[in-house]
């Protein structure tokens, strides 16, 4: 990466007294000198360097502050630490290359850095050269202790760092753990096997220029290039499905290391596409970073969504334990603070653990009570003015009443403990649903499982509402808003469409619900989980051999997945290839 100049302004910025807890500067009676180059910004006095900048130009500057002996280093920005695993002809190369040109990393391969070391005659080179030259594979060891050195170089700690197909095995990756060198991310191209067999099997060799074809979708320019071409000897279709089968292999043992960091993309499209997800991403991993840093936390262990710990385990066990009802809350806050952060106003949090899952036999009012009231306490403690509201009663004379889930709720959250700083009253405030309950001094409304019912529609209220709230978020917790039976038994036909466009104009910010076996409860077969702004994720339930259960994922996608593209993950099939809804899964057809 280039660094760029520095100017005036930033300089003398950066060296506000404010930025520092303590006085860099030497007394008045010392000389001092000032130097700058486009590169760096050096202050010194005759004794010693006092402060030096690097600035460069994805914004990363370092300062670092000597005094006889003492460095101190505070970065503004965290450098990006990625990891990224691909199967042959997943397209990886490319996007290492977009992801170097893009966020200025350290591209680290260890077949690069192998040759590279071998070529230098380093100690670790040579013996990795003695494995080499016998025929054998070189040590995890070896391997890791290579790629340990060459990540504690400063380019590397400095501009952050790309590891491309490492590590390769579950010691390999425990062996990094154990030395806390923890991504940020763990990128996994998925791409179809008989679309990696095809790239493979198609590509050819100028032997002339060392340039790569393919017959079908890069074929050679001219006839006297394409009669000189070459087929690489491991790019047959023996070789590569025996490559294939020892990539999988690889990377299911480490994918319980790094599945709460892990994101799956669907490498099957044009590599600009891919690498705009990918994009997307990284930008949003170091921007979660920054907010880190101005809260002051410790980012040795950051992850991709806010250190998410995976989804945890025995969510069949009602009641829920504290811990898990509070690791749903995190999880549900942060995603909804990212979104409002991003500007979106119009919100829904769908979340279904078995205790807020009214299609189960155990719903517990009180679990989404509390749900409500972390969102609600944390958006006031920003300083927010919070309108929590409730549907009223429904209907006229014998028709009036509310649903059955939300029976009792005003009064719970009127009787709650709000926090011994008063809140309620002055930065929180119950509600109806309604145009009239929108006043000047609320800043967001989060509005309670709003829902229609027989013979009643919320619609209506629910539209004055955010059209009174204007551009101020409003969030939905756990709507259901489905067109329902009218009291006369009849579908509300008329303006269905129009309700159900305003009802689908709400986002998700926040998703979560588990998978079963058609038309049971029991036993949990997966998870699928959307946290604002990353993909839906489709994780499978498995136990090990201990008899512990876990996670793992399976896929990813850019919107919520049908019933099929469920099957088919589960299953193992490619995309894309239509189906019925048949089988384990398919009563999910009325979920999704």
């Amino acid at each position: 990466m280039l660094p760029t100049s520095l100017s005036p302004v930033h300089s003398s910025s950066l060296y506000s007294p404010s930025l520092f807890p303590f006085s860099p500067f030497p007394s008045s009676s010392s000389s001092s000198s000032s130097s700058f180059s486009s590169s760096s910004v050096s202050l010194e006095s005759s004794s010693h360097r006092l402060c030096s900048l690097r600035l460069y130009n994805n914004a990363h500057l370092r300062i670092t502050y000597k005094s006889n002996g003492l460095k101190l280093n505070c970065s503004l920005k965290e450098p990006l630490k990625v990891m990224i695993s691909g199967a042959p002809a997943s397209g990886k190369g490319t996007q290492c290359e977009l992801i170097v040109r893009k966020f200025g990393l350290v591209h680290i391969s260890t077949g690069d850095l192998l040759r590279a070391e071998v070529s230098s005659g380093t100690e670790i080179g040579n013996k990795a050269k003695e494995f080499m030259n016998a025929g054998r594979l070189v040590p995890d060891e070896v391997v890791t202790a290579m790629v340990t050195a060459r990540l504690s170089r400063e380019d590397a700690k400095e501009n952050g760092w790309l590891l491309d197909g490492y590590p390769r095995s579950f010691n390999q990756a425990q062996s990094l753990q154990s030395l806390k060198i923890i991504p940020d991310v763990y990128i996994v191209l998925d791409v179809p096997d008989e679309i990696l067999i095809d790239r493979c099997i198609g590509r050819r060799l100028d032997p002339v220029t060392g340039k790569i074809y393919h017959l079908k979708s890069f074929p050679p320019e001219t006839e006297e290039m394409k009669a000189r071409l070459i087929t690489r000897p491991d790019d047959t279709e023996e070789k590569v499905k025996s490559r294939l089968e020892i990539y999988k292999q690889n990377a299911d043992a480490i994918s319980t290391t790094y599945s709460h960091i892990m994101k799956k993309i669907d490498g099957n499209h044009p590599k600009e596409v891919v690498f705009e997800v990918i994009d997307s991403i990284l930008s949003q991993v170091q921007k979660d970073k920054e907010t880190k840093m101005k809260l002051g936390k410790s980012n040795q262990s950051t992850s991709v969504q806010d250190n998410w710990r995976g989804i945890p385990t025995k969510l069949n066990n009602i009641p829920h334990s504290r811990d898990i009802r509070k690791y749903f809350y995190e999880d549900v806050l942060q995603a909804t603070q990212r979104a409002i952060n991003d500007g979106r106003t119009r919100l829904k949090v769908e979340i279904n653990i078995p205790e807020l899952n009214p299609e189960m036999d155990v719903y517990r009012i009180g679990t989404l009570m509390e749900l409500v009231r972390s969102l609600a306490l944390s958006f006031a403690d920003d300083g927010k003015h919070v309108k929590v509201c409730v549907q009223g009663s429904m209907g006229e004379g014998a028709l009036a009443g509310m649903p059955l889930q939300l029976a009792g709720t005003r009064k719970i959250l009127e009787f709650m403990d709000w926090g011994e700083y008063e809140a309620m009253g002055t930065f929180i405030n119950i509600g109806s649903i309604g145009g009239k309950e929108v006043d000047e001094q609320d800043d967001l409304f989060i509005l309670v499982a709003p829902q229609n019912a027989v013979g009643n529609c919320i619609i209506d209220d629910l539209r004055a509402m955010t059209d009174a709230a204007g551009d101020r978020p409003v969030i939905l917790i756990n709507p259901r808003l489905k067109d329902l039976p009218a009291s006369s038994g009849i579908m509300q036909t008329m303006g269905r469409d129009k309700r159900l466009e305003y009802a689908s104009s709400f986002e998700n910010c926040y998703f979560f619900r588990l998978l079963y076996y058609a038309g049971t409860q029991y036993p949990i077969m997966g998870a699928l989980r959307m946290s604002y702004p990353y993909r839906y994720e489709l994780y499978k339930r498995v136990d090990d051999p201990s008899g512990k259960e876990k996670y793992v994922i399976l896929s990813t996608f850019p919107e919520k997945p049908s019933t099929d593209e469920v099957n088919d993950a589960f299953e193992g099939k490619p995309r894309n290839k239509s189906k019925k809804a048949l089988g384990f899964w398919g009563f999910l057809s009325g979920i999704f």
